[in-house]
């Protein structure tokens, strides 16, 4: 049952489509991406490895313009530039042989790729109002996990079969997928406001974003559960084989925990929150609290060390507690930044919002080898403690917020709309 003010997207059924069978493409090749890349163009892992580094660099210097791209041309138009560029990229891959060739493929579908989450953002925020924005992000992370999950087990299967000769197949199907998306995606129909301006006109530029304290204030709080968001593929691994000498095994299986669980029950909490009328900062904050919940479980694992059968199962627990606080945070974080934007500049913003995911996707790995490095628990309570900062942030910032971003269903409060805005 959906909750009052939701109201059912046009063309919602092909663009979820569209987003699941693109995610099944990504799964295909990033589990995978040294070896896939190694025997698509037959270069060595050295090489591939410095194009990826690089190209990804250059990617995340992309970003600001994708924003600038959508204000000007609309988020729908974007999108399906970028699907094409993507398209066009996994069909080229397996006839980039030389390093040139290869570094020019992947620099352009690079491009495409980091841009791709600022547009997709920006086109739930062009798409859907209200508490629908919310239901579009939880149906788009479970999406998004299951058809990961599903594109690791399909290449699985077709190297099963083909054995490595089979990257060159996964390459083409996901061309497909990506051209596939493209074309569902087409369906969907943009709802712009009627203080939307002018089709074509120029909004204000990235001053407009820097100006407004409170959403650079929310976007560093995001940083701050970025990082989280890091912990369970980049620590997780590495705590369990240096700190805790538990299996490796312990990894696929938490991994395993976390997909089934964004998939299958991400929707539901998602909705379950969302029909509570909770506001958006404090269901955001909450889902920051249980990461700090998680943080501080694997603390207290880590100086008990008890038993392999204990670890096992406090192991679990700890990230059921961690995945739900994911599903809790993911929907209502990205539903606030899509509506805390003003709409003539929303792809500026999403832009800068999106940049605290990438920075904190790359600060990482160096950061949290180091601080493991000096103690296991060392990371976790520097995790716990950015945690809550986000969370208080989150708070703080409700009441400097626009009402229309902060409550999911429609309220009598005005928005706020920062006055340089409309400049």
């Amino acid at each position: 049952m959906k909750a009052v003010g939701e109201v059912r997207v046009a063309g919602e059924r092909s663009l979820l489509l569209g987003i699941g069978i693109s995610s099944v493409g990504i799964g295909m090749y990033v589990p995978f991406s040294l070896v896939f890349f190694h025997h698509v163009t037959g270069l060595s892992f050295t090489l591939v490895g410095l194009v990826m580094t690089v190209t990804g660099v250059a990617g995340l210097a992309f970003m600001p313009l994708a924003g600038t791209a959508v204000d000007r041309f609309g988020a729908k138009n974007v999108n399906l530039v970028l699907y094409g560029i993507r398209a066009l990229g996994f069909a080229l891959y397996p006839l980039a042989g030389s390093l040139p060739a290869f570094a020019a493929v992947a620099l352009v579908t690079a491009l495409a790729d980091r841009s791709f989450g600022v547009v997709q953002q920006s086109l739930i925020g062009e798409v859907a109002h209200g508490a629908a924005r919310d239901r579009l992000q939880a149906s788009t992370r479970a999406l998004q996990n299951a058809g990961m999950g599903a594109g690791a087990l399909l290449v699985s299967g077709v190297l099963a079969l083909w054995g490595t000769g089979g990257f060159t197949y996964t390459a083409w199907a996901n061309s497909l997928a990506f051209a596939l998306a493209g074309l569902l995606v087409g369906r969907v129909r943009p709802v712009r406001a009627a203080a939307a301006g002018a089709p074509g006109r120029a909004p204000a530029g990235y001053r407009t974003v820097l100006r407004d304290r409170p959403f650079l204030g929310l976007t560093a709080a995001n940083f701050l559960t970025a990082l989280g968001y890091s912990a369970l593929s980049v620590l997780f691994p590495l705590y369990l084989s240096t700190w805790l000498t538990a299996p490796d095994s312990l990894t696929g299986a938490a991994f395993t925990v976390n997909t089934v669980l964004c998939a299958g029950v991400g929707v539901l909490i998602a909705g379950r929150v969302r029909r509570s009328g909770a506001r958006r900062t404090r269901s955001a904050a909450l889902g920051a609290l249980l990461f700090a919940a998680a943080f501080v479980g694997q603390i207290v694992l880590g100086t008990l060390r008890p038993g392999q059968g204990v670890t096992l199962v406090a192991l679990l627990f700890i990230v059921v507690v961690y995945t739900v606080g994911e599903l809790v945070h993911s929907p209502s974080g990205g539903a606030l930044s899509v509506s805390a934007a003003p709409e003539a500049v929303r792809g500026r913003y999403l832009a800068t919002y999106q940049l605290s995911y990438s920075l904190a996707g790359a600060l990482a790995p160096s950061l949290f080898t180091a601080l493991l490095s000096v103690d296991g628990r060392l990371p976790w309570a520097v995790l716990t403690v950015a945690a809550l900062g986000a969370a208080l942030a989150l708070l703080r910032l409700e009441r400097h917020l626009p009402a229309g971003a902060v409550y999911a269903q429609p309220s009598a409060a005005a928005p706020r709309v920062p006055a340089h805005a409309a400049a």
